[in-house]
């Protein structure tokens, strides 16, 4: 489980993130929703050790994040930044094999972890191909394989950090990633997903964090956060919340 204890950070003199008390429960999808500039990837980069806290922790199964090293922290914390940048032809499958570096299974075992994850991913048919001949979307498909791979099959004890994993994407292929991120929940894995799709949010998520100007605004269950107030306090915007016919989830139509 990955824990944050009265999280706070700073960039210069000023507070961008700030008293945040999170934790990441085994089996679940958690989402951060917020405005541009309310500190979702800052949150983030400070769960995943890339930004130091100004105050407060982060915790890995009760230990600090710092103390974790190298395969041992790889093999428990996968991230997909917000924008992964690789300008080398690389094929597919060797990009998505760099999520397998932390571990010594074998080129065999590697390869059917590859493929599954390729598989997951709905990104199977893109085997083969050169990195650089894909699209956007589909290189950000590829890149959510990679973090699959590297904590595949998926278990209690491993998070998954997701910064806009739908941000390019298709219709579709945003429910099928959402959807994988689920699945891995499925197995015990802690997730997080940055989004700003409230209505993906809504489906996808077991709970939700509601980021305004650096600090929780509020966190709970999608029908307790996705409520006409709070949307409006943070986004200023006029919402009708309704029902969702089938699933029963909230559904969130703009005025």
């Amino acid at each position: 489980m990955l824990r944050a204890e009265n999280l706070s950070v700073h960039r210069g003199a000023k507070s961008v993130l700030s008293e945040v008390e999170l934790d990441l429960r085994p089996g679940e999808v958690l989402g951060v929703l917020g405005p541009n500039g309310a500190g979702k990837s800052t949150l983030l980069g400070a769960l995943c050790g890339e930004l130091a806290p100004a105050t407060g922790t982060v915790l890995l199964q009760d230990r600090p994040l710092s103390s974790w090293q190298g395969p041992e922290r790889a093999q428990r914390l996968a991230v997909l930044p917000q924008t992964s940048t690789l300008n080398f032809a690389f094929r597919v499958e060797d990009v998505v094999g760099m999520g397998r570096l932390p571990h010594a299974s074998g080129r065999q075992r590697d390869g059917e972890i590859i493929a599954a994850a390729l598989s997951a991913a709905d990104a199977g048919h893109l085997a083969g191909r050169s990195y650089l001949e894909l699209s956007g979307g589909e290189r950000q498909r590829v890149h959510l394989a990679r973090v699959l791979a590297q904590l595949w099959p998926g278990a209690a004890g491993q998070s998954l950090l997701l910064d806009e994993p739908t941000s390019m994407l298709d219709p579709l292929h945003q429910h099928t990633t959402l959807q994988a991120a689920r699945e891995f929940a499925g197995r015990g894995v802690s997730v997080l997903v940055i989004l700003h799709d409230l209505n993906l949010a809504a489906r996808y998520c077991d709970r939700i964090l509601l980021l305004h100007n650096g600090r929780p605004h509020a966190l709970g269950t999608p029908a307790e956060v996705l409520r006409a107030e709070p949307l409006q306090a943070v986004f200023g915007l006029e919402v009708l919340v309704q029902q969702h016919p089938e699933r029963g989830h909230p559904l969130i139509v703009a005025r």
